[in-house]
């Protein structure tokens, strides 16, 4: 019986791969797997091609030549396709700067046009991957979409209360694929490519009527989207001819110079859908891409997503503010999310609509050092903003984020990156993020002395978190230090005298008063007062442990 894996996972461990539990490099999951085929990226013709050549008795140790497929073969046995290059896991999974290197070679023949087969050898065995296959087109999308699926997860699920997930997905609808976005610790260019292609617009209003149809439908579309939502075509038509540019982004740090920047389908797609007669309302919820839209000379999208598409609030992506980080995470700089950011809020003034922005940041990204996270923290702190969520980078198979974690290299250029590997600086670094939570302040005053921003911790309205006012802290031995070395003034004797006359009256006072007399608010205030006035610096400063914090 033939073995054939495929899928998301199966497709980005298709190499030697740094794997983060194991804390090293693995075999590829077809050596590891024992099976037969490994097919890579959206495979539906692929399967189907095999499908064919096994009904036709072809067996399937004879099935070489077939685009998005990767197999093992002896090291003599011919490979197909021309060969971009010839690795060997021996040496990849003991030297970072040849791991490195094979990432960047094999991220750059991951198109169907100008992608060429990769080797890697297994002791006595060749693993050779073909170039990828060609991306579904229009039509062919559009009958892979036309099929019956269910909707809904398997009845399996039933017995144990369901899957709560499907409720973000059941009302949605994709209607593109691929992302030439091109961030470095997204895995989407190692499995769906560079190169965008949509359905129709006709494919996706028919599934629309579909979901207006079913019975928990209120009405709501909550996602009109894909990997990135306002993409319909390839950035530029070069794309279709020569296929994506192996030595350049799309979008980042600045926009190709052939970048074509076009909502209007997009926007034509979201109209047809909207006039459907069950539907009070179609959101996109996430996914844009908000430089692409800052790139279009027309305002027009921009305009009818604030008025008509945000759900209360719209994510976004951002990430970081730093521009060192950014350009390792393949992401622009932050003035233009910035230049976003204003039209975006200006645009819900104009409609009189309070919505907000959602921004999606990552902690300890590589080329993250404290002082990185310390200048997030800060353009947080500075926007008003208190994130909920944040995202700590941790390396997934298929990235280019992951080898720079694992080498320190680049594997786009080369060159050495700063990685916060160490599990404490991850955890400051998260904690910058949401300095105002108070299980935090320890750890973002760590993270202030380790990045050489003491200045940021005091009372001041520039300071990001207060000082350890606990006893036995740094900052209470000071104080006291510092309240010892202070001469005390003496007090004159005018003053002595009247302290003198008001201690003597204050018990003559309390003698005189009944012992079951009761206390009035006001003396019970009065007295709390001096008893707090009489407390030495040491008290004063020791705040002792908090009940709900235990801090």
């Amino acid at each position: 019986m033939p073995i054939i894996i495929g899928g998301l996972e199966a497709s980005l461990r298709r190499f030697a791969h740094y794997d983060y539990w194991d804390n090293k490099i693995r075999r590829s999951i077809l050596v590891d797997s024992r099976a037969d085929i490994l097919t890579y990226g959206m495979g539906e013709n692929i399967i189907l091609r095999i499908a064919k050549l096994l009904d036709k008795g072809v067996p399937i140790k004879k099935i070489r030549a077939e685009r998005g497929c990767v197999y093992l073969c002896k090291p003599e046995d011919e490979v197909h396709f021309q060969v971009a290059c010839e690795l060997d896991y021996n040496k990849i999974k003991e030297d970072k700067r040849e791991y490195a290197r094979a990432f960047g070679i094999q991220y750059k023949n991951q198109d169907a046009i100008n992608g060429k087969a990769i080797v890697e050898y297994y002791d006595n065995k060749k693993l050779v991957q073909n170039p990828p296959a060609f991306p579904l087109e229009r039509e062919e999308l559009d009958k892979v979409y036309a099929l019956p699926y269910m909707r809904t997860y398997h009845l399996s699920y039933e017995a144990k209360g369901g899957v709560a997930a499907i409720s973000e997905v059941k009302f949605s609808l994709t209607h593109n694929r691929g992302c030439f976005g091109g961030c470095n610790f997204c895995a989407l260019a190692f499995h769906q490519g560079r190169s965008v292609r949509s359905r129709s617009i006709e494919s996706v209003v028919s599934e629309a009527k579909i979901i207006t149809e079913m019975k928990d439908f209120k009405g709501y579309i909550h996602d009109v989207g894909g990997p990135t939502a306002n993409f319909r075509y390839p950035a530029c038509k070069k794309q279709l001819e020569d296929g994506v540019c192996t030595t350049r982004k799309c979008l980042a740090p600045t926009p190709c110079p052939n970048l074509e920047v076009d909502h209007s389908e997009y926007i034509e797609l979201l109209k047809r859908i909207e006039e459907l007669p069950k539907v009070k309302k179609v959101f996109i919820r996430s996914g844009i891409r908000f430089d692409y839209m800052i790139y279009d000379k027309s305002d027009e999208f921009f305009r009818k997503l604030v008025r008509d598409h945000v759900s209360g609030q719209l994510k976004v992506a951002p990430e970081h503010c730093s521009s060192g980080v950014l350009k390792y995470m393949g992401k622009p700089d932050v003035k233009v999310y910035d230049k976003f950011r204003e039209k975006y809020f200006a645009l819900c003034k104009e409609y009189g609509l309070e919505q907000y922005l959602v921004p999606y940041l990552m902690s300890s990204h590589p080329g993250s050092t404290p002082c990185d996270a310390v200048e997030l923290a800060l353009y947080l702190k500075d926007l008003g903003l208190n994130p909920e969520q944040v995202q700590d980078f941790y390396p997934t198979p298929g990235t280019a984020s992951t080898v720079m974690y694992y080498t320190g290299i680049n594997p786009l250029d080369g060159k050495e990156v700063y990685c916060p590997t160490d599990y404490r600086e991850k955890l400051m670094q998260r904690a910058l993020l949401q300095y105002r939570r108070p299980e935090n302040r320890n750890l973002v005053r760590e993270a202030l002395i380790l990045a050489g921003r003491e200045d940021l911790i005091g009372f001041g309205n520039n300071c990001l978190v207060k000082p350890d006012m606990r006893a036995g802290s740094e900052y209470q031995r000071e104080t006291v230090a510092n309240n010892k070395n202070t001469p005390k003034r003496a007090p004159s004797k005018k003053n002595s005298s009247n302290d003198t006359q008001k201690s003597k009256s204050n018990q003559k006072n309390l003698k005189n008063t009944p012992k079951n007399a009761k206390k009035s608010p006001k003396n019970q205030v009065k007295l709390q007062g001096t008893k707090k006035m009489q407390s030495t610096p040491k008290n004063r400063h020791s705040l002792g442990k908090n009940k709900k914090t235990g801090r």
